[in-house]
């Protein structure tokens, strides 16, 4: 019985610039130490597919199936993945600088470390998300569901959480500054002592 080839030879270690691959079937496959540059993915279908090592810049995945996907030291950079399926993707030290997931689904999203600073995941569900030891340097987590998220030794310096829950995460070791937790819900969080007089502060509360 012959075996079945999952690599995509065409695109490994390849360069493309404005190149249309929307509704394109990528399924089960591994692409490897590739570039995109401007590249277009609606609607393409990424279930159960790996990329190792590749770039994507300004991309649009918008509507894209990366359900059941593995993604290793990859960078999706000002991507869109508006209204994708990222049930069960995982994302392992990845560099998603600047994308936006408007009404994108996380539900079983895994992430290790990784960098999702200045990306738009407002109005996102992610609750129980691992965050541990990612930079989300002034993302916007405006309205977002944390819920028992694990952020701990985070670095979210200047990240919007307008309006979000974050009852019952663990935030301890994470970096805080310059964060309005006034309109944040946080009953049941973990703390650690600094963040204990930041958020107190941040409430209008005189620390001495």
């Amino acid at each position: 019985m012959q075996r079945k080839d999952n690599s995509l030879s065409g695109l490994n270690k390849k360069k493309f610039t404005d190149v249309n691959f929307d509704k394109q079937n990528f399924a089960e496959k591994e692409i490897a130490g590739a570039v995109f540059s401007g590249c277009s993915f609606k609607h393409a279908d990424f279930s159960g597919a790996a990329t190792v090592a590749c770039q994507f810049i300004n991309c649009d995945f918008t509507q894209a199936n990366l359900s059941s996907s593995i993604h290793k030291h990859s960078a999706f950079l000002n991507c869109k993945f508006a209204g994708g399926n990222l049930f069960m993707a995982v994302f392992n030290q990845c560099k998603m600088t600047g994308s936006s997931f408007e009404g994108a689904s996380f539900i079983g999203l895994e992430t290790v470390e990784g960098d999702w600073s200045y990306c738009s995941l407002r109005d996102s569900d992610l609750k129980g998300i691992n965050f541990r030891n990612a930079r989300l340097v002034e993302a916007d987590l405006c309205n977002c569901r944390l819920d028992k998220a694990d952020l701990r030794d985070a670095d979210l310096t200047g990240a919007i959480l307008a309006n979000s829950t974050l009852l019952d995460a663990d935030i301890r070791g994470a970096k805080i500054d310059g964060i309005d937790f006034s309109t944040v819900k946080i009953k049941g969080a973990k703390i650690d002592l600094k963040q204990a007089v930041h958020i107190a502060e941040s409430l209008g509360a005189v620390v001495q």
